[in-house]
């Protein structure tokens, strides 16, 4: 049996743009920062080139307007271009006001860009959860079809762990669509396995093993994402950093570019659109949380 397609994504961010370092780089100073996203993004298009796999790029509006011939050559490539806000604020720390002022923001600029519409969002950092998803609804009220911004584990910065694993949508029939990022059952434990700083902590091996049971024993498609900035080992390094934040940032960046090339070459791979939203009927949260 054809095992199933998953779905690549790429944040597409800086290394100062991290969530991570925002009590240690300020808005103000990214403009004075050395950008490295241009170089990254041309590897990160000829690994995919490589390996004929289209994949969604969720980018920042403040990317868009500094880089757009790399925003234009990501969707003439054939890969989708959605929405990752404008400038990696966390939903948590916006008013619905904010948020909304936000996306409709973004999602103009980006398809102002590529002359293609923009149906997909992700949160930065994954910053949707159980105190504020109203933020769906906004997303939906704006013209989004399609949302990735729940992670369905505990984790000290972002999570939402009584959530689906799978795609389901939010309110209802008629809500949107959110895919959360992947995780694996271990027992009666959810535990990520959808790449970011997972993918470069784990054994290359776990992470293969974790994504086959998701694709053979649940059936289901994967959802994958990684950062630019993670195929950069050469990018600045940040000081006074604690150790925590440095380990998370830094570990195996050397490695990361090597294991995208095998995760390429041992699954099928595809855009976010075109494996979540055709024939995407799924269960509604309230559905798929009594179940």
């Amino acid at each position: 049996m054809e095992q199933p397609r998953n779905a690549m994504t790429v944040d597409v961010e800086d290394y100062f743009q991290v969530s991570a370092f925002e009590r240690h780089i300020a808005r103000e100073d990214w403009e004075q920062l050395p950008c490295r996203v241009e170089r990254n993004i041309d590897r990160i298009l000829g690994l995919f080139d490589e390996y004929q796999v289209k994949a969604t790029f969720f980018v920042l509006g403040w990317m868009a307007e500094r880089y757009p011939q790399m925003v234009r050559g990501m969707s003439e490539a054939g890969h989708e271009v959605a929405s990752h806000g404008y400038e990696h604020v966390r939903v948590v720390n916006q008013t619905p006001e904010a948020f909304r002022d936000d996306i409709r923001r973004t999602k103009a600029l980006l398809e102002d860009t590529t002359g293609q519409p923009v149906r997909g969002y992700r949160a930065a950092s994954y910053s949707i959860g159980r105190d504020n998803l109203w933020a769906l609804d906004e997303l939906l009220e704006a013209g989004h079809e399609y949302s990735s911004s729940i992670y369905p584990i505990h984790h000290d910065l972002y999570g939402m762990p009584e959530a689906p694993r799978f795609a389901f949508r939010h309110g209802g029939d008629e809500g949107i669509l959110e895919v959360p990022v992947t995780t694996v059952m271990v027992g009666q434990r959810k535990l990520p396995c959808g790449g970011g700083g997972y993918f470069r902590l784990f054994p290359y091996a776990l992470s293969r093993w974790a994504l086959q049971q998701v694709n053979q024993q649940d059936g289901e498609s994967a959802v994958f994402y990684f950062h630019p900035w993670e195929i950069d080992p050469d990018q600045p390094r940040q000081t006074g950093i604690g150790l925590k934040t440095r380990v998370r940032h830094y570990l195996n960046l050397s490695r990361t570019e090597a294991r995208l090339a095998r995760l390429l070459g041992d699954f099928r791979w595809g855009r976010m659109d075109a494996i979540f939203l055709p024939g995407s009927a799924r269960p509604s949260l309230q559905m798929a949380q009594a179940a």
